[in-house]
């Protein structure tokens, strides 16, 4: 099978008062997703799950563009993910390649921020659907133009687009592939907040800070509590709910967070 080197320069992570910025960094690319940038987004990816000093992620990109999804050169020339034309292998490649995107992205335990930047297309677009939280700069523009180069979304859209937009928006989405600028996405809830472009990673900032305040384990549990909520039954989700309410409230940071509030609240009434 082809294989290309992961390269650490495809991603890059910084870290500072508990919140990490994790940027493609392949500008001349567009940020696409090569064989190398699936590669190397799993190993940052891992490596924020492994480390307990971040407390909230923003995911952003370098250059003009958040992503251009597919790889155009690895598509022409037949590299990368299209190098054989046997469709089992190509299945194949799929399975162990393509979705190490939503399993590392969807797969982070972080609270996460995609901030948008620019054009965020196909797989791009759906790497930004894998994010928590999706602010856009008003530059921002959106498609799920798999249909365009012929193909599917690959790597999760079909499944990450219908929850954010609905399944008739998605639906039109992924089969007119129409680009959709800033203001269009926030009205249909593409993403939550558009900035002027030069605010933007102040505003992901922002949010990453009012995330990072709160006792860490805590804010990791309730992101798996309310995606365990927007699958599960009424019942299924109180069932978790009473199971993980029962650690939170047993445990330390609870109480501490307890004792601030309670200490704030008692000096507002002198």
């Amino acid at each position: 099978m082809p294989k290309t080197p992961t390269s650490a320069v495809l991603t890059k992570l910084s870290v500072a008062n508990g919140i990490a910025v994790l940027t493609l960094n392949d500008a001349p690319s567009r940020n696409s997703m090569s064989f190398a940038m699936m590669d190397a987004l799993q190993a940052t990816c891992s490596e924020i799950n492994a480390r307990d000093d971040i407390h909230a992620l923003i995911i952003t990109g370098a250059g003009e563009a958040f992503s251009a999804g597919g790889n155009m050169d690895d598509m022409t020339e037949r590299m990368g993910i299209f190098a054989s034309e046997d469709p089992l292998w190509a299945r194949d490649i799929n399975l162990t390649q393509v979705h190490k995107i939503p399993h590392a992205v969807y797969g982070l335990t972080v609270p996460t921020i995609a901030a948008v930047n620019g054009h965020a297309i196909g797989g791009g677009l759906d790497v930004a659907l894998m994010c928590d939280v999706r602010i856009a700069s008003e530059k921002a523009v959106f498609a799920e133009s798999f249909l365009r180069v012929g193909l599917m979304p690959g790597d999760g859209g079909a499944w990450f687009l219908p929850r954010v937009v609905g399944l008739s928006r998605a639906m039109e989405m992924a089969l007119t592939c129409d680009f959709i600028e800033a203001p269009a996405a926030l009205a249909m809830g593409l993403v939550s907040r558009v900035v002027p472009s030069e605010r933007l990673m102040d505003e992901a900032q922002a949010t990453a800070m009012r995330i990072a305040r709160h006792p860490p384990e805590i804010t990791r549990m309730t992101k798996q509590l309310m995606r365990f909520g927007a699958e599960s039954s009424l019942q299924d989700t109180l069932q978790m709910t009473a199971a993980m309410q029962g650690i939170a409230q047993t445990s330390e940071p609870h109480r501490a967070a307890a004792r601030r509030i309670a200490a704030t609240m008692r000096k507002t009434r002198k």
